[in-house]
């Protein structure tokens, strides 16, 4: 796992982002909630990664 995993979790990230942003523009609760899940997610991800790199150091 390196950067390309990195790439992705950031991509994910954004993605949830942009859910979250669509939600609160139309009023959609569930979408928002599922961009903030997303969001969650993808940092859950890259905090294994960085663990991974300060291992690997």
């Amino acid at each position: 796992m390196g950067e390309s995993d990195k790439i992705g979790n950031k991509a994910e990230e954004l993605k949830g982002k942009a859910k979250e942003a669509t939600g609160k523009a139309t009023d959609n609760e569930r979408l928002e909630a599922e961009g903030r899940g997303d969001q969650a997610k993808a940092n859950l991800k890259q905090a294994g990664e960085n663990v991974k790199d300060a291992f690997n150091s």
